[in-house]
């Protein structure tokens, strides 16, 4: 594996820019915006839960419009269809033959606002993109831009109109995170400025591309130390042997929080990592991925965390 960059030549200046320009709009909570900057370096897909009005779609929004990439934005609706965000094979008459319309997933970035209240038929087609980059249509594999990302927010299960997301959908996510209400301070200032309706639309590309992708290939160099590994394999194997848990970490699930480590200790000017990347990953990106006992249907995932929380006191970090 190659060399990461060192800590002094880390990329940091493009990382802070891209952080205060989120934050220049989705204000007080710079937990969340460290959550996407760390999903988007590692390669991977942000679930936003929370209830209306907390700021999701305008977080969403503004790491959309803070890259310079190919952007969509689809409204997640009941009777939205798969064709609607995948595309279309159309006959041409007077080529005698089909062609395919691209549909909006066909971008680097995409916003998918309230995934939860299109139909799980509608949600799973996204299956195939979030985990290979490629939309199949008619049995003809079309890949998708690089990088790709979705970004999507969902209201909690229990709000009216809404559907479940399938396990193995919820399992394409990185990292799922919550909002929370703002600080009083952090209120009033957004009542004084409404971002949403006066900054956000202005909001003006920090990141080429070109940059985004060279960070990503940074973070996938970072080092890992091999007592590292042996701590996410050991966080993983207790989740599997937990009598209150169906299901435990896959290793799907255990490359996510290595990768996400990864991540977080480039942003903080590092080449390895260090327990405490592990650590502050570890509620985001696996308690959504772990099936409780006692029922079916996911619940909110705060049982899951709870669970989680008592198996990460019972494994011994390296030090």
């Amino acid at each position: 594996m190659p060399d990461a960059p060192d800590a002094a030549n880390a990329p940091a200046g493009p990382i802070a820019r891209l952080r205060d320009n989120i934050a220049s709009v989705f204000m007080g909570n710079p937990k969340a915006v460290d959550r996407v900057l760390r999903t988007m370096l590692a390669g991977g897909h942000l679930l936003i839960e929370d209830v209306p009005g907390v700021g999701k779609t305008v977080l969403a929004g503004a790491i959309a419009r803070s890259v310079h990439a190919k952007l969509a934005r689809v409204q997640m609706t009941p009777d939205l269809l798969p064709s609607d965000i995948l595309g279309v094979s159309i006959y041409d008459r007077e080529r005698g033959e089909f062609t395919f319309t691209p549909g909006p997933i066909f971008a680097n970035i995409v916003l998918a606002d309230e995934i939860n209240r299109t139909t799980p038929r509608t949600q799973t087609a996204l299956l195939e993109a979030m985990s290979e980059a490629t939309v199949s249509i008619d049995g003809t594999s079309h890949p998708l831009p690089r990088p790709f990302m979705v970004i999507a927010t969902q209201n909690p299960y229990d709000f009216e109109g809404t559907y479940l997301l399938p396990e193995n959908q919820l399992d394409r996510f990185l990292m799922r995170t919550r909002l929370g209400y703002p600080d009083p301070k952090t209120e009033v200032q957004v009542l004084e400025r409404r971002p949403a309706a006066n900054a956000l639309p202005q909001l003006q590309p920090v990141m080429p591309l070109e940059t985004l992708i060279e960070l990503q290939r940074n973070a996938s160099a970072v080092r890992v130390d091999a007592k590292i590994l042996e701590y996410v394999v050991s966080i993983a194997n207790a989740t599997r042997r937990s009598p209150d848990l169906r299901l435990g970490l896959s290793p799907r699930g255990a490359l996510a929080l290595t990768q996400v480590a990864r991540a977080t200790a480039l942003i903080d000017g590092r080449d390895y990592v260090v327990p405490e990347d592990v650590l502050d990953n570890i509620m985001p990106v696996v308690a959504h991925r772990l099936i409780i006992r006692g029922g079916l249907e996911q619940n909110d995932g705060r049982e899951a965390e709870g669970i989680l929380e008592g198996i990460i006191q019972g494994v011994e970090a390296p030090t």
